[in-house]
């Protein structure tokens, strides 16, 4: 007998897959019900082997069908005030409640009940599942499954994230670039501070050179109208530096982002950025010759932005039980990746809202999780007849 989705959810939400955290005993339970039924699976790991990414096919070999992503990773729980076990599901009141349900195990879980219909189907077009790893902190896990696959000559047609959209068709979110400003300045005893270089004050000129770039964006950038901030973001999350209040610190960094639209180029606002560290750090060079602002970038992936008529987009309006108006999410996934690098037609459609993810009490509605068990069981509909 097919488990229910909230069964699968609730094995799903029993492992706590925290990123950077392993989630092989997840991959294992997907494993342990797709292999059975005939389900061709592999498994792209992380250098260290403690994660994976899993792609499961179901249906005939060769190019074409369409792909359900999502990941399996959650984000932490501590500090925050549950009143449930949250790596127990706990069903209350029409909603299920635990650490990923809305983000986005309640999909993950649809997703591998449809592989288990789809295989007791004469499927002419495959469906396709992918699993992946650290998507929380910057898409990074799906980067080795999406890179065995760009060297494919056979690849999928479609791509379906399952982020959580409320059943909505999303067609777009923004690129990032994570980013980290390394400060350098001279140390000192706090008694002569002037005779040192404060990497902290070179830091706060950065933060409010930022600041200032976003501004400029906020008033003279490109818009999309789609998105709840229409135009590119800018913005310093952490700030390091110091050992002592005694001692002038040397050394700052900066953790801070750059969340572009589609009409902004992500590394035309980095050059301005890198100009800006280099005029603060510049005047103080000549009784300082190390002082400088070093910029690396950590992580990143690309926007999605697919038209209204984007095969994607128009499979998901046969599929879906509604005809809404389509949106934009202020969050990103892996789409852009697939879109990008493998070319595949991506839009992002999931149930629950992100309003309730990362949250205590994290939860997605059971009429969310019906309506993305119907919409799949007719895509699996739909591939038996063979996609067109």
């Amino acid at each position: 007998m097919t488990p229910s989705t909230p069964d699968i959810l609730a094995r799903l939400i029993a492992e706590p897959t925290v990123s950077r955290t392993s989630n092989l005993a997840l991959l294992d339970y997907v494993e342990g019900l797709l292999r059975p039924i005939g389900a061709k699976i592999e498994r792209f790991s992380h250098p260290d082997g403690s994660r994976a990414n899993l792609w499961a096919t179901i249906g005939p070999d060769g190019p074409g069908g369409v792909v359900l992503s999502g990941h399996t990773d959650v984000v932490p729980v501590e500090g925050q005030d549950w009143s449930t076990d949250p790596f127990l599901l706990v069903a209350r009141d029409g909603r299920f409640y635990g650490r990923g349900t809305a983000d986005m195990k309640g999909f993950v879980a649809a997703a591998v009940r449809a592989m288990l219909i789809a295989a007791s189907r004469p499927l002419k077009t495959p469906l396709h599942l992918a699993l992946s790893y650290d998507e929380e902190i910057g898409c990074i896990g799906v980067r080795g499954l999406i890179d065995a696959l760009a060297v494919r000559v056979e690849r999928p047609a479609l791509c379906i994230v399952g982020e959580p959209t409320g059943m909505r068709i999303a067609t777009g979110h923004k690129g990032k670039l994570a980013l980290r400003a390394c400060c350098h300045g001279q140390e000192g005893h706090s008694a002569l501070a002037p005779n040192a270089l404060n990497a902290l004050h070179l830091g706060a000129s950065f933060i409010t050179a930022l600041q200032a770039r976003q501004a400029e964006l906020s008033i003279k950038g490109a818009r999309d109208a789609d998105y709840d901030i229409s135009y590119s973001t800018i913005h310093a999350g952490v700030m390091r530096g110091g050992t002592a209040l005694n001692i002038v610190p040397n050394r700052c960094e900066i953790d801070f982002e750059i969340r572009n639209i589609a009409e902004d180029d992500p590394q035309d606002i980095l050059a301005g950025i890198a100009a800006d560290a280099e005029a603060i750090a510049m005047p103080y060079r000549n009784r300082f010759p190390m002082a400088c602002i070093e910029i690396e970038q950590v992580s990143g992936y690309p926007g999605l932005n697919a038209g209204s008529d984007a095969p994607a987009v128009r499979l998901l309006r046969r599929i879906l039980d509604h005809d809404d108006p389509t949106l934009k999410v202020a969050f990103g996934t892996e789409g852009g990746l697939f879109n990008e690098i493998l070319g595949i037609s991506t839009a992002v459609c999931g149930p629950g809202f992100m309003e309730q993810g990362h949250k205590p009490d994290e939860f997605v509605s059971a009429d969310q999780l019906g309506r993305c068990d119907a919409m799949l069981a007719r895509l699996v509909d739909i591939l038996e007849e063979g996609l067109t």
